[in-house]
């Protein structure tokens, strides 16, 4: 909309169907295309629900900073959110996540602080120094501290994605697929569907090396964004039907094969989500349609291994 500024560009991102993925056989595949959101990302969403409602009841004030850990998606977004609102960012990240990612960060104005990764592995153990430092950082003052694992207002940021989903797919969707950081995009975008679709079965995606929502052991993985190595807080297991855990290795074939096949350029957790929903796909058969989400664009991950198979 003119005049909108360019928080207004997020949402109403394309939807596509897979066409040559999906087998003989198989259901219909369905894609949102959340690279068309202003950062590339599904992340926007998010981030301007958090900022917005903080912003509106006075927990976030006119010059404060906000303070996030981040994979670096999550930071991006509100990297722009505060960027659009004239806010200060302040975000913790680390090695084992892409240099795209630091860079489009401080594009955006954001300050970095970094924990080292060994090996530049996502493990539990990184994800709670990057907690752990968080906090210590939103104990300054006029600084606030989103929280995102524990904000309960990030998940209204996904209801519109479901909106979305349901009026694209032409009032269809049998089976919903996203992978799990969080928790806020699968529990909210399943939340709006299943209000058009109260049978709709709602499968949550994690790193083979790190099953903790199927009651596996904590592992390291490179599939940023998801996996964090424990059971998110916000995270409800009753409304979830089905948990995949999808390997690191077969996320990033898939993802290339994406590319290659569909001309879907995206990153690590979109292999995975592809993973995931092809299979569901192929068992719920024909006349069947099964929605997943590319969650970024594959631009964020050329200097790390995934393109280079």
């Amino acid at each position: 909309m003119m005049g909108a500024g360019i928080l207004g560009a997020i949402g109403n991102t394309p939807l596509i169907e897979l066409k040559r993925l999906p087998g003989e056989g198989s259901g219909r595949v369905v894609v949102k295309l959340e690279s068309a959101n202003p950062t590339g990302s599904m992340k926007d969403r998010v981030a301007r629900a958090m900022v917005e409602r903080a912003a509106i009841d006075g927990r976030l004030r006119p010059g404060d900073t906000v303070v996030e850990y981040t994979a670096g998606t999550t930071g991006i977004s509100l990297a722009l959110v505060c960027a659009a609102l004239g806010f200060k960012a302040h975000f913790v990240f680390s090695n084992a996540f892409s240099p795209e990612k630091r860079l489009t960060m401080c594009a955006y104005g954001a300050t970095i602080t970094d924990v080292h990764s060994e090996g530049g592995q996502i493990t539990e153990q990184l994800i709670r120094s990057l907690i752990s430092t968080a906090d210590e950082l939103s104990l300054r003052p006029g600084h606030w501290y989103c929280d995102q694992l524990n904000n309960k207002d990030g998940e209204t940021g996904y209801y519109a994605l479901g909106e979305e989903l349901w009026r694209q797919s032409g009032a269809r969707v049998d089976a919903f697929v996203q992978a799990v950081g969080t928790g806020h995009s699968i529990h909210g975008t399943a939340d709006t569907l299943r209000r058009h679709n109260p049978h709709l079965r709602v499968v949550a995606v994690e790193p083979g090396e790190s099953p903790v929502l199927s009651g596996g052991k904590p592992g390291a993985h490179n599939i940023d964004g998801i996996g964090i190595g424990f059971v998110p807080p916000l995270w409800r297991r009753a409304d979830v039907d089905e948990i995949v855990a999808v390997p690191t290795a077969a996320a990033k074939a898939m993802a290339r094969r994406a590319a290659r096949e569909e001309a879907l350029f995206a990153g690590t957790s979109t292999g995975a989500n592809l993973v995931a929903a092809l299979d569901v796909a192929r068992r719920l058969g024909p006349g069947a349609t099964v929605a997943t989400i590319a969650v970024d664009s594959g631009l964020r991950y050329l200097s790390t291994d995934m393109y280079r198979a």
